[in-house]
């Protein structure tokens, strides 16, 4: 734009500058005949005139982020890393898992929380396979048939492995082991059967050792498995839960999720190795349905998942109603559309 300054008749090429409001706006006088950009600090709003055209083009120059913290204190809040990232230069703290040294520095070689327990630093990744541990309860399926043992799939680097002589044998029978009774393997556990055990051991190489000896673990019947990220199963004193709207729940803590309708009563007689094959009531499949959806919904989320969190969002979800498939969204689930349309109810998106 040309304007005529107050002082004489020479014409004044008017800029307009961005500065570092959206607001800011203001005109900058120039004089004709100066011309080549501005030299300014990195941050700093530089001007370069246009060949050929009267206006300036205005661009910011990048800046350098801000690194985090290279000390970690006490009151400190956990921060996510990334591979690479520096946790602390402080030569007193100990090296965790998921942390090496490099150059008098520690250094963060997963994605994840940095977790802090007195002088051990660790980073727990946010996504990753299964570390077993003593006493940790995984519901996993069954690979292979081999001689004294079962492998089995837990979600782990390794198959885990479930000893012939580490289960309870039917009707709770306590005697050693046979010939016999290895001949019957495939008749106790078969290739594809779901199982819930328990952690027994943990080898060197990071294999998992299993056992059924409790008669709450065993052979898994009817229900629905859901997979999730180990990281988002908490871990309590018990993973067995009975919930009150009608269904239970094994939450492995390998990140397998078992949904299955409340049993009546405990089949103890046979040593947790009998499937209920029972049709499973309307009612049943709509409750398993609606918590599985839950599951998948809070996991999108990134969100913790033990009992109480899943009663929460099924309550949440209760006042959502349950449809079929390929239906219109006005015929809701009935005695007599499920008779005609036998698919698995879902919800609309």
């Amino acid at each position: 734009m040309v304007a005529t300054s107050q002082h004489g008749r020479q014409p004044v090429t008017s800029h307009w500058r961005f500065l570092r409001g959206p607001a800011l706006l203001r005109p900058c006088e120039r004089r004709p005949g100066i011309a080549g950009p501005e030299i300014v600090a990195p941050g700093m709003v530089a001007s370069a005139q246009v060949i050929g055209a009267k206006m300036a083009m205005e661009m910011r120059l990048p800046v350098a982020r801000k690194p985090f913290s290279e000390s970690l204190g006490r009151e400190t809040k956990k921060h996510l890393v990334v591979p690479g990232d520096t946790i602390t230069t402080d030569t007193g703290f100990m090296r965790g898992h998921g942390t090496y040294m490099g150059e008098e520095k520690l250094i963060a070689s997963v994605a994840g929380s940095v977790e802090r327990v007195n002088k051990l630093i660790c980073v727990k990744a946010l996504k990753t396979r299964y570390n077993g541990e003593v006493g940790d309860i995984v519901v996993g399926r069954i690979t292979e048939v081999q001689q004294k043992r079962w492998k089995v799939e837990t979600n782990s680097r390794l198959d885990s492995v479930l000893l012939l002589s580490s289960m309870n044998l039917p009707g709770g029978e306590l005697r050693r082991r046979s010939a016999e009774d290895e001949l019957a393997m495939r008749g106790f556990l078969q290739e594809g059967d779901l199982i819930s055990a328990e952690v027994q051991a943990v080898f060197s190489d990071g294999a998992v050792s299993l056992h059924t000896r409790s008669l709450k673990y065993g052979k898994l019947g009817q229900g629905v498995l859901v997979q999730v990220s180990p990281s988002l199963v908490k871990r309590q004193k018990t993973h067995f839960h009975d919930l009150p709207c009608g269904a239970s729940v094994i939450l492995g803590n390998n990140g397998f999720i078992w949904i299955y309708p409340t049993p009546e009563h405990k089949e103890e007689e046979a040593g947790g190795f009998t499937a209920n094959l029972e049709p499973v009531s309307l009612a049943d499949r709509e409750v398993i349905s609606r918590l599985r959806n839950c599951i998948v919904s809070m996991v999108t989320q990134r969100m913790m998942l033990y009992d109480t969190s899943i009663l929460y969002c099924y309550e949440a979800s209760l006042p959502h109603q349950v449809l079929y498939p390929g239906l219109p969204s006005s015929l809701l689930i009935g005695e007599q559309v499920f008779g005609v349309h036998p698919s698995a109810p879902v919800f609309p998106q």
